[in-house]
């Protein structure tokens, strides 16, 4: 056996336990960084989570944050973090999914890479997604990320790099931003923790319009106790413990937002199981499904083609560079606009009527499916055909978009496994401002039935981390 085989490393253990090992001289963020580079040296080959890599540059700040006298207000202090390639970090390119959109080295971060900066963390380096953050499939011309529950499956997407890194310990918490799903279906697909915010509530500043208001910054991560430390940095807010919420009325619903698309047995079971968790911590469960007008499928279906014509305008960028899928993407949303589908008074109509839902079912969240399947194949989706992608994305994702349109916050949780033994996981919803109501109720769930944090056979280093020994 090879002494590093045997010797203690902090890979696998979560944010709060190394940024607490940090701020006490327990370990030295230097030494952190080192084991998750070490790390990801040797897993990220198979899965291909990461687009680029800083270990020298991320070796140098880690060593400034060794060198600050005062670490005790530093939630994040020596934690490495990966975030999404398309969100600026200064001295990189911001690829947004492929070398055709790709943006110039960046010469400034982005506001919430700033914060987790402020907070302590360290930039390991920046994930892959698909382009322009179109699919719930990550790959393209250079590489095929993967599920580390399944290498033969997609970790999901667009945040399909930062849920694949967290989900193999590559790093214990990611960046990824959700613009129909983009954080909450790559959590669910890899068993993790995935908090969309409300609209607002966390700077967006991404793409040419911020997807039309759809699009919101969040956190992967394989606790709850790790997702809230993570929003409350993105959100630039003071660090306060949740509090285990007391008695909720849940409203329970199985409905599709997508008419003859209805979800599998292990995703009916996992909303069963959510709700089971709900009454053993006291909540009340009622059924309370939501009306999804059809107009609203095509609604946000045309701002998803709009937003991606809106990015490549100002990326001024050449339709026929794109990838096939989404030139076609691209000319739809040109289309779109056109001839005037995407409108803002019909995006305000639905957030009126989902906010409005919760005082007439008189519920405080509702709980939903996070995906209707399993992930699909991991497999070259770039070079397919638009059609393939659009039919594979809607077929087992199709859950979280109402909630980006309505700009309500809502979170993914891990409740059990399919008989495949790939994750199953549950969505909350909440109204405006329940960010931490939901992380509470995540909460009571990971305390009743706690899930397997990382991927089987992930961390591939030691024998797990003296954080946790």
């Amino acid at each position: 056996m090879a002494v590093q085989d045997i010797m203690p490393t902090w890979v696998g253990a979560t944010a709060k336990q190394i940024a607490r090992g940090v701020r006490r001289g327990d370990v030295s963020a230097t030494q952190v960084v080192a084991d998750h580079l070490e790390h990801i040296a040797r897993a990220d080959a198979e899965l291909a989570a990461f687009r680029a890599v800083r270990a020298g540059e991320a070796i140098t700040e880690a060593e400034k944050v060794d060198e600050q006298e005062d670490l005790a207000n530093l939630p994040l202090a020596g934690v490495p973090v990966a975030v999404k390639e398309n969100t600026a970090v200064a001295g990189l390119p911001t690829w947004n999914g492929s070398a055709a959109v790709r943006t110039p080295v960046a010469e400034a971060d982005h506001e919430v890479v700033r914060r987790l900066r402020g907070a302590g963390a360290v930039i390991l380096g920046v994930t892959r997604m698909p382009e322009l953050g179109l699919w719930g499939l990550t790959d393209d011309e250079t590489a095929i990320t993967r599920n580390p529950w399944d290498t033969g499956r997609t970790p999901g997407g667009s945040s399909g790099g930062a849920a694949a890194a967290v989900a193999a310990g590559l790093v214990p918490i990611a960046h990824g931003n959700d613009g129909l799903g983009s954080i909450r279906i790559p959590a669910a697909c890899c068993g993790l923790v995935g908090l969309k915010p409300g609209r607002g509530v966390v700077p967006c500043q991404l793409g040419a319009e911020d997807w039309f208001g759809l699009t919101e910054h969040g956190m992967l991560s394989t606790t709850v106790a790790d997702a809230a430390v993570g929003f409350q940095v993105l959100a630039g807010r003071q660090q306060e413990k949740l509090v285990p919420p007391s008695r909720l009325r849940v409203g329970v619903s199985l409905r599709s937002p997508v008419r003859g698309v209805a979800p599998d047995a292990s995703n009916r079971d996992a909303v069963a199981a959510a709700g089971r968790l709900l009454a053993a911590a006291g909540h009340d469960t009622v059924p309370a499904d939501p009306v999804y007008p059809t107009a609203l499928g095509l609604q946000g279906i045309a701002t998803w083609f709009a937003a991606a014509a809106a990015d490549v305008r100002a990326a001024g960028v050449a339709p026929r560079h794109l990838q096939r899928r989404s030139r076609r993407h691209v000319a739809l949303g040109e289309w779109a606009q056109r001839r005037g589908y995407v409108r803002e008074a019909d995006r305000a109509a639905w957030r009126d009527r989902s906010i409005g839902f919760f005082t007439d079912h008189s519920v405080d969240l509702l709980l939903t499916p996070a995906l209707a399947g399993p992930p699909p194949e991991a497999t070259a989706w770039s070079s397919r055909s638009w059609l393939a992608n659009m039919k594979a994305n809607i077929r087992y994702a199709p859950y979280a978009a109402p909630w980006n349109i309505a700009g309500l916050p809502s979170i993914v949780v891990p409740v059990g496994r399919r008989p495949d033994g790939l994750p199953v996981a549950a969505q909350l919803i909440g109204p405006p401002g329940s960010e931490l109501l939901l992380l509470g109720v995540a909460g009571q769930f990971e305390m009743q039935a706690p899930w397997t944090r990382h991927a089987p056979g992930y961390p591939r280093v030691g024998t797990g981390s003296p954080a946790t020994a």
